[in-house]
């Protein structure tokens, strides 16, 4: 068990009840065993999610990380642009965080298809200015962007995307129930985003 050093911040996307065979509650599960201070909450409503309820909802959390050491967030889908939306809002603590990665943002067409969620099409991406180092990755293939990630998100943000073969949406679905590079990243900040090793 090392000494607590670091506070991981990870959100979930849309109709994410948090299975305990999500790459996302295996990281929180590697890192807790690590002895690092984690919280990965079950956002409100998560089928029918409201926008508002889930800024108040980062906003809290991110109020409630540990003071000492290094601060990270991790999203995936949905809430990774509920990130850029906190982003373009100002919400206090954002300035806090040492470094972010963004994972998989479905595109503004594709959320607007669907009612749920059609509230967290990204807010204006031009101009906008990211509180701290961020990583944005995905897959080439993924269904939830299909325009490509560095064109909705990486050229407008001025971030460089990480784009993984075959790795569709980074979910249960595609096979990411464990994702060793991420949790890599997690420990070293100049880690290199991989695929998952083939099982």
């Amino acid at each position: 068990m090392t000494t607590t050093t670091r506070s991981y911040l990870i959100l979930h996307g849309w109709q994410n009840h948090r299975p305990k065979d999500h790459w996302q509650h295996w990281l929180a599960d590697r890192l807790t065993e690590r002895g690092h201070h984690v919280t990965y909450p079950q956002l409100p409503d998560p089928d029918d999610p409201e926008l508002e309820v889930w800024l108040s909802e980062l906003a809290r959390h991110l109020s409630e990380l540990p003071g000492n050491g290094e601060r990270v967030v991790l999203a995936h889908s949905a809430s990774a642009v509920l990130w850029l939306h906190a982003v373009a809002r100002g919400v206090p603590g954002l300035g806090d965080v040492d470094r972010v990665l963004l994972v998989a943002p479905p595109s503004g067409s594709v959320l607007a298809r669907h009612p749920e969620v059609a509230a967290f099409a990204p807010p204006p991406l031009a101009g906008l200015t990211l509180p701290g180092p961020t990583r944005l990755v995905a897959g080439d293939d993924d269904p939830y962007c299909p325009e490509g990630i560095q064109d909705v998100y990486g050229d407008p943000l001025g971030l460089t995307a990480e784009v993984l073969p075959g790795a569709a949406h980074l979910d249960l679905d595609a096979g990411y129930g464990s994702w060793p590079s991420v949790l890599e990243w997690c420990l070293n900040a100049d880690t290199k985003f991989t695929i998952r090793p083939e099982r």
